[in-house]
């Protein structure tokens, strides 16, 4: 397994004396461990991680907050690009069994690279690095101020944190130590495609949007496929978004215009009416698990995204406002699968490369589940954990 430490030239230590309860205690036991091991001792890891779990409406976003000093790169993106093609093993570690499960995420708090960013973060999801998370984000931002890592700053707490995509403003609304109201505005979102027909294998003509919204989405109603957006219809929703999504990937190739590195729907979305008041959609998002095989039909399969979806909702009101279905300064409050809500709005247009995008703010909560020392024993057999396919 690759070893992370600092970077050269790197603002580290401004950051790191932020979080130094949690680092230098960190470090101390792992290097207390070590020692005990030089001497023969039973207790001996080759790392530890630390971490604080959490979940925004549903969603699990475990919160790295010690283990790892700095990533090279000079911006996140490069630090996130670092990660995917020289140091995975520590997204497979985190989200792979025994540690982690189908629906979880990871994320992975750094120095900022910008000296406007209070902290910067890494998106770990099962198949990619996500260079912007609605869910995650807020995860991050109730983690770093709820731990005391970023000092609130009276009732509504402005952050800018630097994720991959970019810098991205959160303010922060806590009551009693507790943060109980995260908005953040998100990079622009624009829709690239609207109503395609894409051929999906033992589907037939499926109609779609592909938008972004910090991921690419491919986003297409629920009713064509007589689906309800209902918990225990997970299996059948899930096999329905994944053939979908690896349909539309093959058919409607995409690339950010700004930022040739991201490439490819990597996501896709159901989405539906609501029945409840002061709901405006319903909608579920299938995270990948695994590589579709049209062959092989055990592969037809995902995890569903708990919460409704940050960026998802971000690539579906850029869909709406293309279609003139959802005006500027309009509040749109999208359901998950589980009933939980984000509330979305648009606050202007701009232009990214040659379409017509808008930026839309994100509302949502999150609470923290536990606090945890992650650890690999030098004689575990699966180091970077495994996947099973009764539930992968």
């Amino acid at each position: 397994m690759e070893t992370l430490g600092a970077s050269p030239g790197l603002p580290a230590a401004l950051f790191l004396s932020a979080i130094s309860e949690y680092n230098v205690a960190t470090n101390f036991i792992g290097r207390a461990r070590r020692r005990t091991a030089a001497r023969g001792g039973a207790l001996r890891f080759e790392r530890m991680i630390a971490a604080v779990d959490a979940h925004a409406c549903g969603e699990p976003g475990r919160v790295i907050v010690g283990g790892v000093l700095d990533v090279p790169g000079k911006s996140m993106f490069e630090k996130m690009k670092y990660l995917e093609t020289q140091a995975d093993g520590l997204r497979k570690l985190m989200l792979r069994e025994p540690r982690g499960y189908p629906a979880a995420n990871c994320n992975l708090i750094l120095p900022p690279t910008r000296p406007d960013a209070d902290a910067g973060f890494v998106i770990m999801e099962q198949m990619e690095y996500a260079a912007m998370s609605g869910s995650n984000t807020i995860c991050v931002a109730t983690v770093l101020l709820e731990t005391g890592m970023v000092k609130p700053r009276g009732e509504v707490t402005r952050l800018r944190l630097e994720a991959p995509a970019g810098l991205i403003e959160v303010d922060a609304e806590m009551r009693a130590g507790k943060v109980t109201r995260v908005t953040f505005e998100n990079v622009p979102a624009f829709a690239v495609h609207l109503d395609r027909e894409i051929a999906v294998p033992k589907l037939g003509k499926v109609k779609v949007d592909v938008a972004w919204g910090g991921m690419f989405y491919v986003i297409s109603d629920a009713a064509q496929f007589g689906l309800e957006l209902r918990p225990e219809d997970a299996r059948e929703i899930v096999r329905v978004g994944e053939m979908v999504k690896a349909a539309a990937q093959e058919q409607l190739p995409v690339v950010h215009p700004e930022n040739p590195g991201i490439a490819g729907i990597t996501i896709g979305q159901l989405s539906a009416p609501s029945n409840k008041a002061g709901v405006d959609r319903k909608n579920t998002v299938i995270v990948s698990t695994g590589k579709l095989d049209w062959n092989r039909p055990a592969t037809w399969t995902g995890a569903l995204d708990r919460s409704p979806c940050g960026t998802g909702t971000c690539a579906k009101m850029a869909t709406l406002y293309a279609r003139g279905e959802l005006e500027l300064h309009q509040d749109f409050v999208h359901e998950g699968i589980l009933g939980t809500t984000f509330t979305g709005r648009l606050l202007r247009e701009t232009r990214v490369g040659e379409f017509k995008a808008v930026v839309p703010t994100l509302s949502g909560q999150a609470w923290i589940t536990g606090f945890a020392n992650y650890v690999v024993d030098p004689e575990d057999p699966f180091p970077e954990g495994f996947t099973v396919g009764d539930i992968w």
